[in-house]
C-alpha cells in the first residue's frame, strides 16, 4: 500500500481520518453489542432454544473474526477506501436481507456472515489507517476512535428498542441496514496518505490516472513466522480465551434482567450504562489487571437481583472491558513492532475468531441445560480470569527482549566509540 511509504503526518487530514473512524466503530460494532436486544424476540419468533438463537450472533462475531485476514490482505492489494465503503455494503444488505424474515439459516447467512464480513471490512482498514497517520498521537487518535463504538452503543440501545416496539425486529433490522450504509461516506473519507502528502501537480498527475484512489497493487502473504515468537502465541492464547468472556455478557445481559421482571426499557438503559463506562475506561494501561477484575466482576454480576445493582455491575464491566478495548491492539506493536502489525493483527483476529464463535453458544447450552442465566456469566467470568494468565507470560517475554535488545544497543553504542577514539 501507498501510504506505508510516507511519513505520518500526526495530524492534519489525519483528524478527518480518526473522525472517519470513530463514526465507523460507531455504525459496527456499537450495532453488534446491541444483538441482545433482539435476542428473546428471535428467539421467540421462531421457538427455539438459547443455544440456538445465540448462533445468530456466535456466526457474526466468528465471521467479523475469521474477515480480518480478508481484510488485511484487500486493504494492502487495494485501500482502506475501497474495503470499507465494501464492508458497508456488505453490512447494510447483511441487515435489509435479514429483515425479510425468511427463517433462522437465513439470519445466520444474512446478519451473521454478510454483516460480520461487512464489520471486519469495515473495522480493520479504519483501524489500519489512524495507525499509519499516526506515531506521536496514536494513543489519542486510537482513544477518539474506539470511543465512536461506546458513544454510538450508548445512543443505540434506548434507540434500538424503541425501533423495536415501534416497528418489530424486522423492521428494525431494515432501520438498522440503512443507517449502516454511511459507512460507505466514512470510506471515502479515509485518503491515502500519500495522496496527502504530495504536492497539488502530483495529485493532479495521479487523480488522471486513478492512481490515488487505487494504491500500487503488492502480493500479501501472512508472515505465520510471526507465531513463532512465544510472545505473540501467548497472545493469540489470551485472544482465544478472552474472546470466549467478552461477547457473552452483551448478548444475555437483556434476557438476564427480563427474566428478573424488568420492563424492556430497563435493560436497555443498562446496556447503554455499560457503553458510557466502556468510553471513559480507554485511557487506562493495565491490562492483566483490568482483564482479571473483568473476571471477577462478570462472576459477582449475577448476585444482583434489582436494577440499581444490575447498573453498578454494568458500570464496573463496562470501564473495565474499555480498559481492555483500549489497549488490547494496540499492544499488538509492541509484541510483533509496527512493521509486522497488519500481519499480527489480522492473525490475532483470526484465531479470536475461535472463542468468539464458541462462547456464546457454549453459554447457551449452559442456560438450557440449567435453566439460568447466571451460567453464562460464571462462564464468561472464568475465561476472562483465565486469559489473564496469558497477558502475564507475554508481558514478562516481552521485557525480556527489551532488555535483551537494550544490552545489544549498549554493545554497539561502546564498539562504535571505541571506534571512533582509535
Amino acid at each position: 500500500m501507498k501510504s506505508r511509504g510516507a511519513a505520518p503526518p500526526d495530524g492534519g487530514y489525519g483528524w478527518v481520518v480518526v473522525f472517519s473512524a470513530f463514526l465507523t466503530m460507531g455504525l459496527t460494532a456499537a450495532v453488534l453489542k446491541n444483538f441482545g436486544l433482539f435476542f428473546l424476540d428471535i428467539q421467540s419468533h421462531f421457538g427455539v432454544p438459547t443455544s440456538t438463537t445465540s448462533w445468530v450472533t456466535a456466526t457474526t462475531i466468528a465471521t467479523f473474526h475469521l474477515g480480518a485476514p480478508l481484510a488485511s490482505a484487500l486493504t494492502l492489494q487495494f485501500s482502506q477506501r475501497v474495503v470499507i465503503i465494501v464492508g458497508g455494503l456488505l453490512a447494510s444488505s447483511g441487515m435489509l436481507l435479514a429483515s425479510l424474515d425468511l427463517s433462522l439459516p437465513w439470519l445466520y447467512l444474512t446478519m451473521g456472515i454478510l454483516q460480520g464480513l461487512g464489520i471486519s471490512f469495515s473495522w480493520i482498514p479504519a483501524n489500519s489507517m489512524v495507525s499509519h497517520y499516526f506515531v506521536r498521537w496514536r494513543p489519542i487518535a486510537y482513544a477518539i476512535a474506539s470511543s465512536g463504538e461506546c458513544v454510538f452503543a450508548v445512543m443505540f440501545s434506548p434507540f434500538f428498542q424503541w425501533l423495536i416496539e415501534m416497528y418489530t425486529w424486522q423492521g428494525s433490522l431494515l432501520i438498522i441496514g440503512g443507517l449502516q450504509l454511511n459507512l460507505c461516506v466514512c470510506g471515502s473519507l479515509m485518503r491515502p496518505l500519500d495522496a496527502v502528502q504530495r504536492s497539488p501537480r502530483e495529485n493532479k498527475d495521479d487523480l488522471d490516472g486513478d492512481a490515488v484512489a487505487l494504491p500500487q497493487k503488492r502480493t500479501f502473504f501472512f508472515k505465520c513466522s510471526l507465531m513463532r515468537k512465544p510472545e505473540f502465541f501467548l497472545y493469540i492464547l489470551f485472544a482465544i480465551f478472552a474472546a470466549a468472556g467478552f461477547f457473552i455478557p452483551p448478548l444475555f445481559l437483556v434476557p438476564f434482567a427480563q427474566s428478573l421482571g424488568m420492563d424492556k426499557y430497563w435493560p436497555a438503559l443498562i446496556l447503554s450504562t455499560l457503553s458510557l463506562a466502556d468510553l471513559a475506561g480507554r485511557n487506562l494501561q493495565l491490562l492483566t489487571i483490568v482483564v482479571t477484575l473483568l473476571g471477577v466482576v462478570l462472576l459477582l454480576l449475577p448476585v444482583s437481583h434489582n436494577f440499581w445493582a444490575m447498573v453498578v455491575f454494568a458500570l464496573l464491566y463496562g470501564f473495565l472491558f474499555g480498559c481492555v478495548v483500549a489497549i488490547h491492539i494496540t499492544s499488538i506493536v509492541d509484541i510483533v513492532t509496527l512493521e509486522g502489525f497488519d500481519n499480527g493483527l489480522g492473525l490475532f483476529m483470526l484465531f479470536r475468531s475461535i472463542g468468539g464463535f464458541v462462547g456464546p453458544p457454549a453459554a447457551g447450552w449452559l442456560v438450557d441445560q440449567t435453566h439460568d442465566y447466571s451460567t453464562a456469566f460464571y462462564l464468561s467470568g472464568l475465561c476472562l480470569i483465565s486469559s489473564a494468565v496469558f497477558v502475564v507470560l507475554v508481558d514478562r517475554l516481552v521485557q525480556r527482549r527489551k532488555v535483551l535488545e537494550a544490552e545489544v544497543d549498549q554493545v554497539t553504542n561502546n564498539e562504535r566509540e571505541e571506534g571512533n577514539v582509535e
